[in-house]
C-alpha cells in the first residue's frame, strides 16, 4: 500500500486509553474498539520482574 493511499481508507481505531477517546471517535463517525488493558501485575516492577523470571 502506498502511504498516500492510507488516508483514502476508512479509519478504524483500536483504543487502549481513555474511554472518552473512543467515544469521541465514534461520535465523529469513525469505527473504534475499546480494549480494557492494564499493565501486568498492576505496574508493580518487583512483581513484573518475578513474573519474568517465572517465564510468565
Amino acid at each position: 500500500m502506498i502511504l498516500n493511499g492510507l488516508f483514502e481508507q476508512e479509519l478504524k481505531v483500536v483504543n487502549i486509553g481513555l474511554d472518552s477517546f473512543q467515544q469521541a471517535l465514534e461520535q465523529a463517525g469513525f469505527t473504534a474498539v475499546q480494549v480494557n488493558w492494564s499493565p501486568p501485575a498492576g505496574g508493580d516492577e518487583d512483581v513484573m520482574a518475578a513474573l519474568k523470571k517465572l517465564g510468565l
